[in-house]
């Protein structure tokens, strides 16, 4: 059963479900915008239904998008096109099979999907060398901290259905971006029972 199975299964019901949380996305979205630049190339992987790249879109000269569902990537050209959408191309892939040339984008965005990775360091890797000098990683993680019964009970039935979920602090991600070369320009703290930390990354020029 391939990894795309779950998010094939779920994309018409995801994508009909409000934010949860209203008020941080907008935030998040705001300072994301603080980093953009009319001539920017920016990619983004795990982008589900195109949702914040087509909110960024008019900010920005170019997005790629992927996504490893083609259901989800399906919807959000839908979206693209209903919205007039036309500096954004989304396609399916997953980041460890996009090919993309060293120093190509301005800007990643990885929302939701480090914590659903197999190895969220090869990806931070494979990240900061896409990014020209002086780019950012823009990131949104749930850092779950150490795993509990439940979580331990849960995973191998994730692992058949194409969900992994990876366990790790919120220290444990930062020190995967400085170790990458990356400096820490922003972060936000979780707040109430969020654990989605929001975190700008900065590759060292």
């Amino acid at each position: 059963m391939g990894r795309s199975f779950f998010w094939d299964r779920i994309a018409k019901r995801y994508s009909k479900q409000p934010v949860g949380d209203e008020a941080t996305y907008q935030k998040k979205l705001e300072v994301t915008r603080e980093y953009f630049q009319p001539e920017m190339e920016v990619f983004e992987f795990g982008c589900g239904t195109g949702s914040t790249a087509i909110a960024h879109a008019p900010f920005v000269k170019h997005i790629q998008a992927i996504d490893i569902s083609s259901n989800m990537i399906e919807i959000a050209k839908g979206k693209a096109t209903t919205g007039n959408i036309e500096n954004v191309t989304f396609s399916q892939s997953s980041v460890d099979e996009f090919n993309a040339s060293d120093q190509t984008f301005d800007a990643v965005m990885g929302h939701s999907i480090l914590h659903l990775l197999d190895n969220k360091e090869q990806a931070i890797a494979k990240v900061h060398k896409m990014l020209k000098p002086g780019g950012v990683f823009i990131t949104s993680t749930a850092c779950i901290g150490k795993p509990g019964i439940l979580f331990k009970i849960l995973s191998p039935i994730g692992k058949l259905l194409g969900l992994i979920l990876r366990a790790f602090t919120e220290q444990e991600l930062e020190d995967a971006m400085t170790g990458a070369g990356f400096v820490i320009d922003y972060k936000r703290q979780p707040s109430g029972k969020s654990k989605s930390l929001f975190m700008v990354a900065k590759k060292v020029e």
